[in-house]
């Protein structure tokens, strides 16, 4: 008689499988019927969206009733794919056309990610390993704002380029090394410096998340009134030297930017790191923190910097918290906004600095 693995293996070899970016691809048209056939307890603790419960014991009585049409495509979904592929074998037999099984099984959380739409800000010292880890966790779209090119005196910092790229676009670079890490993460470069006349027209791609990963002010005010008005929440990170701080900025649950900084500190005070120098690594592991809180939003789990300003000192390797309020006087995220509209950023922080 034949083992459970090969009546499985034959099992495979007779149905189609597809994998969970197919799978995205496939429930994003809206033409499949999706079907959990999962148990009860399974189910509770998470399943796609618009799936149909049917546990694999009902599937034969119950599936006419769910998809009554048999030239409808089927997919049909487990924990690791076994359950699912036997299912699939036994829609066939019953005259089904496209009964599909989800290869690997349900794992809500990587779905989720394929599902999910992170901008980033900068492909500099914040943005490179943000990317990296982003693009690696599985993040279905990545977004990347920047008009600079590949210089070698950042590489130090700027870990997703190379000394072969110099001179190329930075997003064009970004690009490159991101889909030879993950092949499957849809990259749209954005090979232009963000502004108040190009914000709308790139926020209006449907971004979930927003990292910031810009080093000069004009583009931080920027990012939060526009994340404020399109209700995206804003990941910020930024760096000087051997200090860097991380918060998750999330309209209508805490601060924005303005309420931590009304008004930009000035120029001689707030150098780049070209200007003041940072330690290397630093960017690293602000970037990573980043990435680490964007991904809690995507997944909707744990509990993100909203209202908590996270500092990190690298000389000493400590990290310590601030709790930060929401200004009801703000004048962009207050009860009784002045500031609807976009303004004159450059004049209003006076002056720009490099991006990191």
């Amino acid at each position: 008689m034949a083992t459970y693995r090969e009546l499985l293996a034959q099992v495979k070899s007779e149905i189609d499988e597809v994998d969970a970016v197919r799978a995205r691809e496939l429930i994003e048209t809206g033409d499949p019927v999706i079907v959990d056939i999962r148990e009860q307890d399974e189910w509770d603790e998470g399943h796609i969206a618009d799936a149909i419960h049917i546990p694999r014991g009902n599937l034969e009585s119950r599936v006419e009733t769910a998809a009554p049409d048999r030239s409808r495509t089927v997919l049909l979904y487990c924990a690791a794919g076994n359950r699912s592929a036997f299912a699939a074998k036994t829609l066939q037999e019953l005259g089904y056309d496209e009964p599909l099984s989800l290869s690997g099984g349900f794992t809500e959380g990587q779905l989720k990610l394929l599902a999910s739409k992170v901008l980033l800000i900068g492909a500099g010292g914040l943005g490179s390993p943000a990317s990296l880890y982003l693009a690696a966790a599985g993040i279905g779209r990545l977004g990347i704002v920047d008009a600079d090119v590949v210089d070698e005196s950042n590489l130090q910092r700027q870990i997703v380029h190379s000394t072969e790229r110099l001179g190329e676009p930075k997003v064009e670079s970004a690009k490159r090394t991101i889909e030879a890490l993950n092949p499957d993460v849809d990259v749209v470069a954005y090979q232009e410096r963000l502004t108040s006349e190009n914000v709308d027209r790139i926020l209006a791609d449907g971004w979930d998340v927003i990292v910031d990963g810009a080093d000069n002010f004009p583009t931080r005010y920027l990012v939060n009134d526009a994340s404020v008005w399109h209700d995206i929440p804003v990941v910020h990170g930024s760096i000087y030297r051997f200090e860097g701080q991380v918060t998750v900025l999330k309209p209508g649950d805490g601060p924005c930017y303005r309420c931590l900084f009304p008004t930009p500190p000035p120029p001689e005070l707030a150098p780049s790191c070209a200007e003041g120098g940072v330690l290397g690594v630093l960017p690293g592991i602000v970037g990573s923190l980043q990435a680490s809180e964007a991904l809690k939003l995507a997944l909707g789990i744990g509990e993100p910097l909203v209202g908590r300003l996270l500092l990190f000192d690298a000389l000493t390797t400590e990290f310590n918290e601030v709790l930060i309020r929401r200004d009801p006087k703000c004048p962009v995220c207050g009860e009784h906004p002045t500031i609807t509209e976009y303004v004159d950023y450059v004049e209003f922080c006076a002056g720009t600095r490099e991006p990191a």
